[in-house]
């Protein structure tokens, strides 16, 4: 497919020349074959007009949950990913808590399959212990070889510390990376929100900061031991970060990143008892949230993601106590990303984290392959369940007064447009 983007502005601050400068852009074989102030549409081509339209590299999530295989009713591969189109996500990261979970060479297979038709690429994760549970190590080796990006055990916390020195020794064989949630499943124990003021004046068992920060001293200690390369996903406290940023300084090979929720809400969402504000890590206080964001903007915290995590409607309409953890956040990303740090900063955001996995991220120059979100900066709305392409509608954000919309993106030579 031939396409021609017409009077795009590009948001590429790599490229001073172009930043914020109105283009066309003629895709041809999957790659941008040339960037112009007018290009006449050749013959068999596909022309995009769009009001507003900016185009930047193609944004990344690296922390997306669907359903499919075993929890079809939240969402299936196909959907969730025309969900990231729309979004704006060109590729993202697939959590490792399906059933059964992808813990053998064939389980990474069968998810790389399922998403081939897709516009959006799925890079799947393979789980760290066999079945997630705890115990033993994974076919990491193989699961790589099938293509997995990396390894995780999602917000099951690895207790056995030997385990994680077992993991992270033995991927530095193939430059594997080895993700370990920050939660130390005692002092977080049935938690249902932050441990603090408001959980107190609520009645709701707590889930201390205390329990994400000393999980956090232990891994960091253990990848001192070891070496290998680790990732700390979904901090949410003041003091991890403070943790990383002196491990970083040492010169350890540690990224973290951070939920959109958790740069946005605060614990005192939760006076409502409104389960859709229910996720892990808890949103903590506001002290929490003011640190996030700094750390984001000054690079102590490496990626923001939208932890996007359907739940169908059964298991959030209970008391709160019995609802499942986890929000949507795809669709509303962009939006309150834009309105809390500015669109330049915000697309800078978006577009982090490929190399961290191993995937090579193509630049917006003439020659590369087409990777390329299609936005309008400036639309202001309020998030509608009929904004919500996901089959489930667990948002935190309906309600809230987003800035920026997606359009879609363009993936080699596949649109969603």
């Amino acid at each position: 497919m031939t396409l021609l983007l017409k009077s795009a502005i590009l948001l590429d601050a790599s490229q001073p020349g172009l930043n914020r400068k109105k283009r066309d852009i003629l895709i041809e074989n999957g790659r941008i074959s040339k960037i112009a102030s007018r290009i006449d549409p050749p013959a068999k081509c596909r022309s995009i007009s769009l009001p507003n339209l900016h185009v930047s590299r193609g944004w990344f999530d690296t922390s997306v949950s669907f359903g499919e295989p075993g929890f079809e009713e939240r969402e299936t591969i196909s959907n969730g990913l025309a969900v990231a189109a729309a979004s704006g996500f060109t590729g993202i990261v697939l959590n490792s808590n399906t059933r059964p979970v992808p813990d053998t060479s064939g389980d990474i297979v069968f998810l790389r399959e399922a998403s081939r038709n897709s516009v959006t690429e799925l890079f799947p994760m393979g789980a760290l212990s066999m079945g997630a549970g705890g115990e033993d190590l994974a076919e990491l080796f193989d699961m790589h070889g099938a293509g997995a990006v990396a390894f995780s055990d999602y917000k099951h916390a690895i207790s056995n510390p030997n385990l994680l020195k077992l993991a992270l020794l033995y991927a530095q064989g193939f430059n594997g990376l080895v993700h370990s949630f920050p939660l130390d499943g005692h002092l977080g124990r049935n938690g249902q929100m932050h441990e603090g003021e408001v959980s107190v004046r609520l009645g709701l068992r707590g889930i201390p900061d205390l329990a994400e920060e000393l999980q956090v001293v232990r891994d960091l200690a253990i990848l001192q031991y070891t070496g290998g390369s680790l990732h700390i996903p979904l901090v949410s406290s003041a003091r991890s970060v403070a943790l990383i940023a002196d491990a970083k300084k040492k010169g350890l090979d540690v990224t973290c990143s951070v939920a959109v929720h958790n740069l946005y809400y605060t614990d005192r969402e939760l006076e409502s008892f409104d389960s859709v504000y229910k996720v892990l890590p808890p949103l903590r206080t506001p002290r929490d949230t003011k640190a996030l964001q700094k750390a984001l903007q000054d690079g102590t915290i490496d990626f923001v993601t939208t932890d996007h995590s359907p739940i169908d409607i059964e298991e959030k309409r209970l008391e709160f106590d019995r609802a499942a953890f986890g929000t949507l956040g795809l669709e509303s990303a962009f939006g309150i990303l834009n309105r809390l740090f500015g669109t330049d900063q915000a697309v800078a955001l978006l577009t982090k984290g490929r190399g961290r996995f191993g995937i090579p991220q193509p630049g917006l120059r003439e020659g590369e392959r087409a990777l390329l979100t299609l936005f309008d900066p400036d639309l202001e709305y309020r998030l509608d369940e009929s904004d919500l392409q996901s089959t489930s509608k667990n948002s935190m954000f309906l309600g809230a007064k987003l800035l920026g919309k997606a359009y879609g993106v363009v993936v080699g030579g596949k649109t969603n447009l």
